[in-house]
């Protein structure tokens, strides 16, 4: 069986993004350690010289990964930011617009489509179906990737896990499937998913309550988030906070399916099945990227009117 190593380092100028995770996951470190001593914010300066770099390469690192600066990136990684996101970026499911996934929508410039599997298929666990599998570097560490020839089954996140434990979780879901390493199938698949753009295609496998609770996290547009009981009143289903948060937390498809968009009602961050820093990370990562391309609306919108 390939390394892990070796699977990701063929990503070619992909590698660079689990190098730049890591640095986010030391800068979370050194962000959390100054809050709970009452510290005040690090400077780029003093940032810098934690991770041992420079100032400028420092910035460029984190501008060509977040899409803005490592000062403005640090409040959206802050303890708080939850309870804010809830505060002004909260959605209400109901009211959702559903806008395909495309141009405003929540992955912007993706189209995706995706089929699930019948409540029978879903019972024999994967019998008969072949799922082929691979392991990417992505902008949250090493993705391991899985699909059917109809799409994307299974994206997880292993920064946090171990390579190990992200395997063994996504096969134990479909025990009697065959499984057979192949990235070159997936990588297009793959791609399209963290560059946001192209095409992908999803097949879930699923019960059908967890299934109507993934199709309800579709509906969170980019930046925002929402609470395990919004998703149960949306889905028809109130009461049932309890197994809507369990059905969030077995999403197959990390990233794509936004679990990591999921809060509690309290503002807390609730759990997350990759590990707590890479939902931070990753509504860090959006959060900041949305805000990003409202300031470059608004100065569209002024230049025009000028």
């Amino acid at each position: 069986m390939m390394s892990v190593q070796t699977a990701i380092g063929r990503g070619g100028e992909m590698g660079e993004q689990s190098y730049h995770f890591n640095v986010m996951r030391r800068a979370i470190e050194l962000i959390d350690r100054t809050q709970q001593a009452g510290g005040e914010a690090l400077s780029l300066e003093e940032l810098a010289a934690q991770v041992s770099m420079s100032p400028a390469h420092f910035q460029r690192l984190f501008s060509r990964w977040a899409g803005v600066s490592p000062k403005k990136f640090e409040q959206y990684l802050r303890l708080g930011q939850a309870k804010s996101l809830l505060r002004e970026r909260f959605t209400t499911l109901e009211t959702a617009h559903a806008v395909g996934l495309s141009g405003g929508g929540r992955l912007h410039d993706l189209f995706l489509r995706w089929e699930a599997m019948s409540p029978g298929e879903y019972a024999r666990h994967g019998a008969g179906l072949t799922i082929f599998w691979g392991w990417f570097d992505s902008p949250f560490g090493p993705a391991l990737a899985m699909g059917t020839e109809k799409g994307l089954c299974g994206l997880a996140f292993a920064a946090e896990t171990g390579p190990e434990a992200a395997m063994a979780d996504l096969r134990g879901r479909w025990p009697e499937a065959e499984f057979v390493e192949d990235a070159g199938r997936l990588r297009p698949l793959v791609e399209a998913a963290f560059e946001q753009k192209g095409e992908t295609a999803l097949h879930m496998i699923g019960s059908p309550l967890q299934i109507k609770v993934w199709e309800a996290l579709l509906r969170i547009p980019s930046g925002h988030v929402t609470t395990y009981s919004e998703i149960a009143q949306s889905i028809g289903a109130p009461r049932a906070v309890r197994a809507v948060g369990t059905a969030v937390g077995r999403n197959p498809v990390g990233w794509l399916i936004p679990c990591h968009r999921a809060l509690r009602k309290s503002g807390g961050l609730g759990g997350y099945h990759w590990g707590l820093p890479v939902k931070r990370v990753m509504l860090a990562y959006e959060a900041a990227r949305e805000d990003d391309r409202g300031v470059a609306r608004d100065e569209g919108r002024g230049q025009a009117a000028g």
